[in-house]
């Protein structure tokens, strides 16, 4: 879950950037305000001047940054795909965290999640922001699985199936320090996830049966 910086990021993007890349690897009790300056590249002083809410402000926009880059990350994963399947879009969202084993040696977290499990260390605000940035992923994957056939009272449930199962798995991942369980949660749930879509056409994507 991580983008190329960029150039043309203000150091107010940066710094929001970099607490997520931090919190997903530190979790939040250990993501100083300093370390995430240093991280951005960004004048400490500039944390008030940006986040009059303090670490607590940083934190929520940071697990928002993270929701909204998973939401579109769905469309671009659907586009990839020779032939849309419900199994294929989870393969996809299963591969982003295998490929970054790959290329790093080790499973990065989630900065949702991460923010999730360390409530302790977050504001009363957090919980709500953690919430709807699951949300904001949640829903294109409906959405997506809809436009697959998926008829719409299954959508959203197994949405959430996808992104519960892809979050435990990454956690199981970072403690075994390798992909089996990625790799198992994409294997096994790729049959019921396709055995959702009805056969031969029976409802339209919206979920309406034809008539």
């Amino acid at each position: 879950m991580t983008e190329a910086r960029g150039s043309e990021r203000g150091p107010r993007e940066r710094m929001v950037f970099s607490a997520a890349q931090l919190i997903r690897r530190d979790g939040v009790g250990a993501t100083g305000m300093r370390d995430v300056a240093a991280h951005a590249g960004a004048p400490r002083g500039s944390l008030q001047h940006y986040f009059p809410g303090g670490k607590e402000q940083l934190v929520n926009e940071a697990v928002a940054w993270a929701g909204r880059y998973a939401a579109r990350r769905v469309a671009r994963f659907v586009a990839a795909l020779p032939e849309p399947t419900p199994s294929g879009l989870f393969a996809a969202m299963v591969r982003q965290w295998t490929d970054e084993y790959d290329t790093a040696g080790a499973v990065g977290g989630c900065p949702v999640a991460a923010a999730t499990v360390d409530l302790a260390s977050c504001g009363p605000s957090t919980r709500e922001a953690a919430a709807a940035a699951f949300a904001a992923w949640r829903t294109p994957v409906a959405g997506a699985l809809t436009d697959m056939g998926v008829p719409a009272e299954r959508a959203e449930p197994l949405a959430t199936l996808m992104i519960s199962s892809l979050e435990g798995a990454i956690l199981m991942a970072r403690a075994e320090g390798g992909v089996r369980p990625l790799a198992t949660v994409a294997r096994e749930l790729a049959p019921l996830l396709d055995a959702a879509v009805p056969p031969d056409g029976a409802h339209r994507p919206d979920g309406a049966p034809h008539p």
